[in-house]
């Protein structure tokens, strides 16, 4: 994950953890920030694609399975 991802991320469980006030609007903010936080951690890096000259023939079977 980049640097700058993990960095945002923590400064929301930061502020998460200082919104602790049993207020309606503090509530509302923690929540919001704890969603943040969740849908933050359920993005998936895309896998780095690797220059190759080397042919998977599963996948290759796979991709081309629709075409017959």
């Amino acid at each position: 994950m980049p640097p700058t991802y993990v960095l945002a991320r923590d400064h929301l469980q930061r502020a998460a953890t200082i919104l602790q006030g049993a207020d309606s609007y503090s509530r509302q903010l923690r929540y919001i920030i704890e969603r943040t936080i969740t849908l933050m951690s359920d993005v998936r890096q895309p896998e780095p694609v690797r220059a190759s000259n080397v042919l998977d023939f599963s996948a290759f079977r796979e991709s081309r399975a629709g075409f017959d």
